[in-house]
């Protein structure tokens, strides 16, 4: 009995279903994990293709008819068109077929993901091949030496997103895991603010200036930087406000489980599952990752999209911290209205 009575003390109720909950974000963890990266392979990447007259729509046809639909071909009207689409990321390679010979130009970008530079580069080798024809490859937008495969912007975004959940969940916990009022929330959040922009220049200047791993503006990364780990932070403050010390989980769930493996880091979106594929571009590490690559690799185009995204997560975690916050002052005052004595400073809920 004595033994029955230690367990009830030692695992209450709520512990029970804390752990219930951790080994749930555990096995999601791996089945996300190896989900999205245990078989890659390309599906429907977009590509172009440069050819004189029927050529051009012959290559196209023949390339989407490849075994798997691994590319999403498109006739293009000249080499310019092709470089400036590979640029503005529209596409991410393309051939230029020379009928006058038997030696054909693929374009590449392993800048944005050289898994998915060296995969172009064997398919249309391979069906080159077939044809009889041989490929040579110039990268428009080459990976740094210094960016081993290409995975220095993703590990600093992780990076920075990992500081925002951490710091949010440092300053929810410190003093309660509920935001009990406005005043409080605003404080919480101008910390995490202050945190951000001191934490966006650290990881722009340590990638940057100090390791050489990322080209790029170093105002465009530290802004970057800033908007990463303040939206990380404020929809963790805001779960936070929602659910209690569950809410880290949930943050845990929505960035480390959900967003790292579709972030496009270890192998470009064309290369996920349609479901990693799908999701990857609207969570942050995903859009940072776009972002940081952009900024480094690509003239910083094609970064709206992805900066909306992170803009909408911060207004998003924002918002819903002060609402909740703001609605729990208001019942807690109704209750003192209706004549409960709680006594001085009742109104605040840890």
């Amino acid at each position: 009995m004595r033994f029955a009575d230690e367990l009830k003390s030692a695992v209450t109720p709520r512990a029970a279903l804390l752990v219930i909950g951790v080994l749930a974000l555990q096995l999601l963890f791996i089945a996300s994990y190896v989900g999205a990266l245990h078989h890659p392979e390309p599906r429907d990447v977009p590509f172009g293709v440069v050819a004189p007259g029927p050529a051009a729509e012959q290559t196209s046809d023949r390339l989407d008819k490849l075994p798997g639909d691994p590319l999403d071909p498109r006739v293009l009207k000249d080499e310019a068109t092709a470089r400036r689409q590979i640029m503005n990321r529209d596409i991410d390679g393309a051939l230029l077929v020379d009928p006058r010979g038997t030696a054909d130009t693929l374009l590449v970008a392993s800048g944005g993901g050289t898994a998915l530079s060296r995969t172009l580069t064997e398919l249309v080798s391979e069906a080159d091949a077939a044809q009889k024809r041989t490929v040579k490859t110039d990268d428009v937008a080459a990976a740094s030496n210094q960016d081993f495969n290409g995975l220095s912007s993703f590990y600093l975004v992780v990076g920075w997103c990992v500081g925002g959940y951490l710091c949010a969940s440092i300053l929810a916990i410190s003093a309660g895991s509920r935001a009990a009022n406005v005043p409080r929330a605003v404080i919480r959040l101008g910390t995490m603010a202050l945190y951000s922009i001191v934490g966006g220049l650290g990881g722009a200047v340590i990638i940057g200036p100090i390791l050489g791993a990322l080209p790029g503006s170093v105002l465009g990364l530290w802004g970057l930087g800033a908007l990463v780990i303040f939206g990380v932070g404020a929809i963790t403050l805001a779960l936070q406000s929602l659910t209690g010390i569950v809410g880290i989980g949930l943050a845990v769930l929505l960035v480390v489980i959900a967003g790292n493996p579709s972030a496009g880091g270890a192998f470009p979106l064309p290369m996920l599952p349609p479901f990693w594929q799908a999701i990857g571009p609207w969570l942050p590490p995903g859009a940072g990752t776009w972002v940081a690559r952009s900024i480094a690799y690509f003239e910083g185009n094609s970064v709206t999209r992805p900066l909306l995204v992170l803009s909408a997560w911060a207004v998003l975690g924002v918002a819903v911290t002060l609402a909740l916050s703001a609605r729990r002052r208001t019942r807690s005052g109704s209750i003192d209205l209706s004549g409960t004595n709680y006594g001085r400073g009742s109104t605040v809920i840890e």
